[in-house]
């Protein structure tokens, strides 16, 4: 047993699941250049004290995936359970679809290769079904696109590969308030970790970017479907170091934002804060 303080993790996404909460996350100790290892699940009955880890993706010797295992979420559609979730390798970051039949099984390689273009380099791809047609969400990175993109692509409907051509949602600049922020080669406007929360007739996509010198995350809202257009917030929701968040409804009915903070190696945790009144 873990108290959540001693569990380094980023990224943090929690599914309600048979009266416990199951947290996936990225949990390799070097996310940047050491070769990645898989993923593992956390679970616990009351946000604060977790079982685990429990290794739920290990890499095989012919996945292509070498580093940056990143950003897993699961998301349950027609029966099953489906990790999204980043990877780079052979010189390209994208997303990928794994699949199990049970939350806390061994998940596998699902989709054909990536369902991000093979051209971008992109990342944090998440779920959303509207109409009875799945979309992924996903960021098409500023050291790509310099001017962070959140880019909405079609699936198919047994998530197995992209249908159609990707559509920009909206880009970091859109919002007004994101910092540029430099690397040691690039220069840009970050977008990261869009999630998708229907609540009444509107949607509401959390994202996070930079601001005033820290990690930040922030809502867009639609009214008129996951095509938009998406409305930003003036400034961010919060901004005190935190940032790649989600959505999920406790058992006694609140509604929890997960995020991870501080956004520095290797002290990130995960937080959980009672936004029910919030959103």
């Amino acid at each position: 047993m873990k108290h959540i303080s001693e569990i380094q993790i980023r990224d943090p996404f929690i599914v309600p699941e048979n009266g416990k909460y199951f947290m996936f996350g990225t949990t390799d100790p070097d996310i940047w250049n050491a070769e990645g290892q898989g993923f593992d699940v956390y679970v616990t009955e009351d946000l604060e004290n977790f079982i685990g880890p429990v290794n739920v993706f290990s890499k095989s010797d012919d996945f292509w995936g070498e580093k940056n295992f990143w950003a897993p979420e699961v998301h349950k559609y027609n029966g099953r359970y489906y990790m999204f979730a980043t990877f780079y390798g052979s010189g390209k970051r994208g997303s990928q679809i794994l699949a199990s039949d049970t939350v806390d099984g061994k998940y596998k390689p699902h989709s054909e290769g990536l369902i991000t273009p093979e051209n971008w380099f992109s990342l944090d791809a998440t779920f959303y079904v509207e109409n009875g047609v799945p979309y992924t969400v996903f960021c098409h990175e500023w050291i790509d696109a310099v001017d962070g993109e959140i880019v909405l692509q079609r699936l198919s409907p047994d998530l197995k590969r992209p249908e159609g051509e990707p559509e920009v949602l909206f880009r970091a600049t859109d919002a007004g308030w994101p910092d540029r922020i430099s690397g040691d080669k690039h220069s840009g406007y970050v977008t990261d970790g869009p999630f998708i929360y229907k609540k009444s007739n509107e949607l509401i996509m959390l994202w996070s970017s930079f601001y005033k010198g820290k990690y930040a995350i922030t809502a867009a809202r639609s009214e008129n479907g996951i095509k938009g257009p998406w409305k930003q917030e003036k400034t961010p929701l919060f901004w005190d170091d935190c940032g790649h968040g989600m959505l999920f409804r406790t058992y006694g009915g609140k509604l929890m934002l997960s995020v991870h903070s501080p956004n520095k190696s290797p002290y990130e945790r995960a937080c959980f804060r009672d936004v029910t009144d919030k959103l």
